[in-house]
């Protein structure tokens, strides 16, 4: 198994794609060790000291650090903890039962719009650094997103949230007037 590495905008996380399919639906966020025990992945991947968040893609991981730990220390452990666990056959989340984001019958109106927007536009070019960009709703002409993976704490995220997606979002949907990151 060979398993590529991707630096991201967020020079706290990096990329692995492992090539082979690592979700078989939607993403996985695991910003703190004690939420990954539904995943023997990420709990293999918290066990390397400095693991400050696991995020799993379709087809990638993201890691991210604690700011004293190096990278030159911690990429060969990860890598190692990675192709344990995809030799062993396990898979990367056991308790898929998590609830699903929102689908698209359940919106109706200016939000399934801006569902539809963020999925087809947005999501594809995040999970390309990384990370994964959830729409949590729409209010009073704000539109509020949970930022993971990369995305998370990432230096440039605000600039991504208003000079990219908060712009097109209002170029299409006029009723749109500020787009909000939350938690």
């Amino acid at each position: 198994m060979f398993i590529q590495t991707e630096r991201t905008p967020n020079p706290a996380t990096l990329k692995f794609l492992p090539g082979v399919p690592v979700m078989t639906y939607g993403t996985a966020n695991f910003p703190v060790a004690a939420e990954a025990g539904k995943s023997p992945l990420a709990t293999a991947l918290f066990g390397v000291e400095g693991i400050a968040g696991v995020f799993l893609g379709a087809d990638f991981i993201t890691v991210t650090k604690g700011d004293d730990k190096d990278w030159d220390i911690m990429k060969p452990q990860i890598l190692g903890a990675i192709m344990e666990h995809f030799q062993s056959g396990n898979a990367a989340v056991t308790d898929d039962g998590t609830a699903a984001p929102a689908e698209a019958g359940e919106l109706e109106g200016i939000a399934l719009q801006i569902k539809e927007l963020i999925d087809t536009r947005v999501r594809p070019a995040v999970a390309q650094d990384g990370g994964d960009i959830v729409y949590k709703g729409f209010e009073d002409g704000i539109v509020y997103l949970h930022m993971q993976g990369a995305c998370a704490g990432c230096p440039s995220s605000t600039a991504t949230l208003k000079n990219g997606i908060e712009n097109m979002l209002r170029h299409y949907i006029p009723e749109v007037t500020e787009v909000r990151a939350i938690d």
